[in-house]
């Protein structure tokens, strides 16, 4: 089983939304997702939650959480999303960056189009390593 660990500054937008496309597409036999931020804020992003609820996917019970070395240590693969050297460099860890833009504040279509950014970033990194759940 992989872990796949999506960071970004607050935990309320980016990689919430990465880490809940990640769990309702890729095989949980195989993989599966958390988040965290290096500045955890109170609660997902309002604009972020309505975002998700449009394509179906429920956040108003998630909790940003702090991304600690130790967290980060037990993942095999984190995605960083704009928190740039305050996410933690742990050895042995592979590590991608999504340069994609921070949806707070952000008015509903702009939200949307991050939104669907990080779905297709997710789409094709799923793909990629093989973890999709295969159809039978």
């Amino acid at each position: 089983m992989t872990t796949v660990l999506f960071a970004c500054v607050h935990n309320a937008g980016r990689s919430q939304m990465a880490a809940a496309f990640f769990n309702a597409i890729a095989d949980p036999n195989k993989a599966r997702a958390i988040s965290a931020g290096t500045d955890p804020a109170p609660h997902v992003h309002p604009e972020v939650i309505d975002g998700m609820n449009e394509v179906g996917i429920r956040l108003s019970n998630a909790t940003p959480t702090l991304l600690t070395g130790e967290l980060a240590a037990g993942a095999q693969l984190l995605v960083t999303m704009g928190c740039g050297e305050a996410c933690p460099v742990v050895p042995g860890l592979s590590r991608l960056e999504w340069n994609l833009p921070d949806p707070k504040g952000q008015s509903a279509q702009r939200v949307q189009a991050i939104r669907d950014q990080i779905r297709l970033h997710v789409n094709r990194l799923v793909a990629e390593r093989g973890w999709a759940i295969h159809a039978e």
